[in-house]
């Protein structure tokens, strides 16, 4: 059953220079995770879950190939109103501008969401991993005849100067909200938490970014040209005015927006009983791709995920997701790595006619730890790559390290025998 009277709207962010190179050449809801997803695939999977089929995705830059995602992914019954568009930043007689912040997206794209007929927008973030049922906020924001809902998360003292922080009154409606606090002001901003956050000493409550507002007062509050961004000046100014509801969730989520926080996601997926949990009735979407079964030859694999369609004949894969159609050579030991996988195969025929040296993929007798190796990747023969606290940050055409993680850039050559150690 569809939920005819919310409409989603899917925010893909700035420049995400943050997860730079990794948005190099690519917007931040299409980078992908998990060795088959991307991350736009997980807001648009838990509105699917939550019977929510009317969606849109709002980018400006890189989004050629987070269109060509979704128009090959997300194919609706001809005859039902679910959808599933992206929308990229366009200059009209009103703006000439590109989105200014979340808001200003918002305001600029509200022509198109008002030719649909709903009562509640439901307003998510392009790049956070969780599983989350939006139908249960939804009947808590209509239950407390709220105007605004936003989902809030429990967190540390040591997380809380990064987030939004809100206080509520015992009936969980909005009283306070201050945007990345300092320190020394937090004592003030504690909430009441259930006894397992207690324990956990997470006392804090964040704003997920996720909110609902009812349709009249998006209207009018897209009215106001000077206001730019949800978090900094929306949610601040309405809460006095507008009836705030606090959705409290205390699931699994993540806010990937660092190198660091995505390789840490990633390699989550490889624990027994992962936090995200991939093995859940709530079945995450992506892009139905026909491809073989994956193969490996005398290769020890120990808490690690694979994709479909590799070829591997690594010595040792530990701790490390492996994405489609990767390829590894002989005797080669791949440990805590993300490697994105490729795009398509070189065949034997194309090897030897073009006479190539570097496959696509990992060569033989290497060793790669604590990596993140991008799409289309050549790693060489007898390639040492050690990441870790000892490197240092720096960026080469080919890598950049960031916090001991070693980057393998887009279609990088990494040539045989080079040594990142």
């Amino acid at each position: 059953m569809n939920d005819n009277s919310v409409l989603s709207i899917i925010l893909g962010g700035g420049q995400g220079s943050r997860l730079y190179p990794l948005t190099a050449n690519r917007s931040k809801p299409a980078v992908p995770i998990a060795g088959k997803y991307r991350l736009v695939d997980i807001p648009i999977s838990n509105c699917i879950n939550s019977s929510i089929k009317r969606m849109y995705v709002l980018t400006q830059f890189n989004s050629a190939s987070l269109n060509q995602h979704i128009k090959n992914t997300y194919h609706f019954s001809f005859f039902s109103h679910a959808f599933v568009d992206v929308l990229a930043a366009e200059q009209t007689i009103k703006s000439d501008k590109w989105f200014q912040g979340t808001a200003d997206a918002v305001r600029q794209s509200m022509h198109h969401f008002l030719a649909n007929d709903f009562e509640y927008a439901l307003i998510l973030s392009g790049d956070q991993l969780y599983n989350m049922d939006f139908q249960e906020m939804i009947k808590k924001h209509k239950e407390s005849n709220a105007e605004i809902s936003i989902a809030t998360y429990p967190v540390n003292a040591k997380d809380a100067t990064g987030f939004g922080l809100l206080k509520t009154d015992s009936k969980n409606i909005i009283t306070s909200f201050i945007e990345k606090p300092e320190e020394e002001l937090l004592p003030d901003w504690t909430s009441d938490v259930s006894d397992e956050m207690k324990k956990e000493g997470r006392n804090y409550l964040a704003s997920m970014g996720i909110y609902i507002f009812n349709r009249d007062l998006l209207v009018k509050l897209m009215e106001n040209p000077d206001t730019i961004d949800f978090g900094k000046e929306i949610i601040p100014q309405s809460i006095h005015k507008h009836k705030t509801l606090s959705y409290q969730y205390e699931g699994y989520w993540t806010d990937i927006g660092t190198i660091e926080s995505f390789y840490e996601a990633n390699l989550g997926l490889t624990d027994d009983i992962p936090e995200f949990n991939l093995y859940d009735e709530n079945r995450i979407y992506t892009r139905a791709r026909i491809l073989p079964t994956s193969k490996f030859s005398n290769t020890i694999v120990n808490k690690s995920v694979i994709a479909d369609g590799c070829i591997i004949q690594a010595e040792k894969i530990e701790g490390s997701v492996i994405g489609v159609r990767s390829r590894i050579g002989k005797d080669t030991i791949v440990t805590n790595t993300y490697m994105m996988g490729n795009d398509s195969y070189e065949s034997l025929k194309e090897i030897e006619t073009k006479n190539i040296e570097n496959l696509l993929g990992i060569g033989s007798r290497c060793s790669i730890n604590r990596c993140i190796l991008d799409k289309n990747c050549r790693i060489g023969d007898d390639v040492i790559i050690n990441g870790g606290n000892h490197l240092e940050d720096k960026e080469t055409d080919s890598y950049l390290i960031k916090d001991g993680i070693v980057v393998i850039k887009k279609g990088a050559t990494i040539p045989k025998g080079t040594k990142i150690q």
